[in-house]
């Protein structure tokens, strides 16, 4: 006789068997409910709420904004205006250079250079760079007379609004940067430094041709709002130095014609542009820098713009042929 099939035997208790598993039926699908963030709305609601009572307020405000555009463009405001890019670039420089010279002092392994760096950075970094102004600007008081050797004159004569707040901003500058700087090249393995000096190089030409290059990408991007922040704050040289930059050149606008408010609002439409248009020189600086750190490099602004463009014109046009 033969065996009766596996499918139709019944369990131990004697209740047939089942289908087969390759027939039951599929389990439904899972209807997933988003959670509701109640919490999100209210805050965009309160925060639309707030946005609209200021943009009410300043709508409101006895502010001649006409005047604005008016004196935009005004030849004592692009006067100031490249007053402070000069005085901005220039003391940035002295800034970055006297850094690298204090970063170096302090890195080193001689006490009284790396005690002299430590003091004039614990110095500059601890007074107000307003109070640095002040002083730089009355110098006369303390020395009368400047006598570099090669060169002797009235200290009246030789300290300008201009070299006082180039003197007032570039030294106070160099404390912040030799930090950065600092920490720039000890962000460099030290495997590096001795391969170089078991290839023969000697101290400087180790820290000029491996160090430093490896260690601008620590040190652009801080360096980058360093500058930014260098922008604004040549703004303390038209009170202390009487230097005519931006900010003096649109108060005189404004203390001559009675729109003192609407002169500062003409101020800060230049610092966001000045700003804006030296935070894209930054960004491909820093794209620069770090092309040794990523295979492939995200690609810039410009260029989402023009994959986006070049997809939407590959795209098939509905309903045609």
């Amino acid at each position: 006789m033969s065996e009766p099939n596996d499918d139709a035997k019944a369990d131990p208790a004697g209740t047939p068997a089942g289908p087969p598993a390759s027939v039951t039926s599929l389990p439904e699908a899972i209807k997933a409910v988003p959670v509701r963030h109640y919490g999100r709305w209210v805050a965009a609601v309160a925060v639309l709420a707030v946005l609209g009572l200021l943009v009410n307020a300043f709508a409101n405000a006895n502010i001649n904004y006409a005047a604005i555009p008016d004196f935009l463009f005004d030849s004592a405001v692009l006067k100031g205006l490249r007053n402070t890019v000069i005085i901005t670039v220039v003391a940035m420089l002295v800034g970055l250079l006297l850094g690298i010279v204090l970063a170096v002092m302090r890195l080193s392994k001689n006490p009284v250079t790396s005690s002299v760096a430590w003091g004039y950075i614990w110095f500059f970094r601890g007074t107000p760079v307003y109070v640095q102004l002040l002083i730089w600007f009355n110098l006369a008081l303390i020395f009368p007379v400047i006598n570099l050797g090669f060169y002797k004159d009235e200290m009246n004569q030789f300290m300008t609004p201009f070299m006082a707040a180039l003197l007032g901003l570039g030294l106070n500058e160099a404390a912040y940067m030799s930090e950065i700087v600092r920490a720039g090249i000890q962000s460099v393995d030290e495997g590096q430094t001795e391969a170089s000096h078991a290839l023969g190089m000697t101290q400087s030409q180790n820290l000029r041709r491996v160090v430093l290059p490896q260690a601008m990408r620590v040190i652009v991007p801080p360096t980058g709002n360093e500058f930014i922040n260098m922008l604004k704050t040549s703004s303390l040289a038209a009170q202390a130095a009487q230097y005519a930059e931006l900010l003096r050149s649109t108060t005189d606008i404004g203390n001559t014609t009675g729109a003192t408010v609407e002169m500062l609002f003409l101020a800060a439409v230049w610092y966001l542009v000045l700003t804006s248009v030296f935070s894209v020189g930054q960004y491909y600086l820093e794209r620069r820098y770090a092309r040794g750190t990523t295979r492939n490099l995200p690609p810039t602004p410009w260029q989402r713009i023009k994959q986006n463009l070049g997809s939407v014109r590959r795209s098939p046009v509905a309903g045609g042929a």
